[in-house]
């Protein structure tokens, strides 16, 4: 059905034809999510699961599918695939903007126990940043891809002015924002260490924070509560898409007005970054802050999961070489990171979210990604190769002594991400992302 991906392959196989290694795990890679994961519904939108979990989320359903941009142009199965992804994604946002994952129908699945705002079609309804800037950022890369003006319809305009209104209201999360959160699940509770990434403290409203300009975000990418409620990779993020929506409504919609709103909003988060999220370390000079909470609070750290700080150039907030992104990454592949873990056979960063000493796949395509060092780029493929437990798949984390000891083997996010390293190692990227230019 998709000859794209078959010639595609049979690109990369010319290229390494030598590594049949290389080959399996890059053609399960890019299949992975098409074969495994996508469904396509009678409304012509597409559902996207994880992969083990049956529900869709915001972020995970705009990762996977990214790489598969590539072959819009050429594959009109695989551009309505991912536009019926885009067209889904504003349903889900208008139903629930603050939830982070969606049922296929309104059957109330996933944790509604949670104490928080619900919908029928809400899975689970933590409020995180980046949930309302992956959709725009695939929205506006498969623009730039297919020049298909058709997902910027008056649903989008209501879904970009709702994040906005969301953003501005938690600006001032202490005193405008009705959102709460408190996980009751008691047989989730029951383990202490994962207590406090679970459940908002101060009846759901999170621990304290002063206004900066910076966005609130109840949790990370991993899905764990933030210590401090001000994310700065995901305000990077947030930033980053706010130009997207300027540009899409003065070019598409005309509309100068709201072009503007969205401008100036992205000006104000990126002074609030420099301001107060950066930190001077003894070690490695100014480097960013991984969150902070106005108030002189601040936590030093990375996360596998993306938005992170390794992939502010990624992401389009900086360049590569900004010396303070330099500084953090220095920080970040360190042991001065509490979740960068070395081993007998990787090194690279792991998460709260997951046990001690476990990489992530995806912050190794991170790392790679953003590297601009070729013998690190190679080394990194070369943790791969010998880091899927003889599965020809990527997984979550992974024992940095025994890739054999992981979690989640059917993890589609972490196949994406190494398709997209594979081909940037190849001089191949997404038309539109900020990598393309930085290249």
């Amino acid at each position: 059905m998709y000859q794209s991906i078959d010639s595609f392959i049979q690109y990369f196989k010319k290229i390494y034809k030598e590594d049949e290694k290389v080959i399996k795990l890059f053609e399960n890679g890019i299949k992975n999510t098409l074969e495994t994961t996508l469904k396509k519904q009678p409304d012509q939108t597409t559902f996207v699961i994880t992969g083990d979990i049956p529900a869709m989320w915001l972020r995970d359903s705009s990762a996977q599918v990214r790489p598969l941009l590539h072959l819009a142009n050429q594959d009109p199965d695989i551009k309505d695939l991912i536009k019926g992804v885009i067209q889904l994604h504003k349903t889900q946002i208008l139903d629930n903007p603050y939830a982070n994952a969606f049922n296929l129908t309104p059957n109330s699945f996933g944790h509604h126990d949670d104490q928080t705002l619900l919908t029928p079609l809400t899975f689970e309804a933590k409020f995180e940043i980046d949930s309302l800037c992956y959709p725009i950022q695939l929205a506006y890369l498969y623009y730039q891809t297919t020049n298909d003006q058709s997902i910027f319809d008056d649903q989008f305009s209501k879904v970009a002015l709702k994040i906005y209104e969301v953003f501005k209201i938690e600006q001032n999360h202490e005193e405008l924002s009705d959102y709460r959160f408190i996980r009751t699940n008691q047989e989730i509770l029951q383990d202490p260490s994962r207590v406090k990434y679970e459940t908002l403290p101060r009846n759901g409203l999170g621990t304290p924070v002063h206004p900066t300009g910076l966005i609130w975000s109840g949790f990370r990418p991993s899905d764990d509560a933030c210590q401090y409620g001000y994310l700065i990779p995901s305000n990077m993020f947030a930033v980053v898409i706010l130009k997207y929506l300027a540009e899409i409504f003065e070019c598409i919609y005309i509309d100068k007005i709201n072009a503007n709103k969205f401008l100036s909003l992205s000006k104000e988060i990126a002074v609030a970054i420099e301001k107060h999220g950066i930190v001077n370390h003894p070690l490695y000079g100014n480097i960013y802050a991984y969150e902070v909470d106005g108030l002189g609070n601040y936590l030093l750290m990375d996360d596998a999961n993306v938005p992170s700080l390794l992939s502010a150039p990624y992401l389009g907030y900086l360049k590569t070489a900004n010396p303070v992104y330099q500084n953090t990454r220095k920080f970040i592949l360190s042991t001065s990171n509490p979740f960068y873990y070395q081993g007998k056979v990787a090194q690279g960063v792991g998460s709260p979210h997951t046990p001690r000493h476990h990489i992530w796949h995806i912050s190794l395509a991170i790392q790679g990604l953003t590297s601009i060092s070729n013998i690190e780029k190679l080394q990194i493929l070369a943790f791969f190769k010998s880091t899927d437990a003889d599965t020809n798949l990527m997984h979550e984390g992974f024992h940095v002594d025994n890739p054999f000891e992981y979690s989640r083997p059917w993890f589609s996010w972490a196949n994406s991400m190494f398709a997209e390293f594979l081909m940037s190692l190849n001089g191949i990227y997404i038309k539109g992302s900020p990598l393309e230019s930085d290249n």
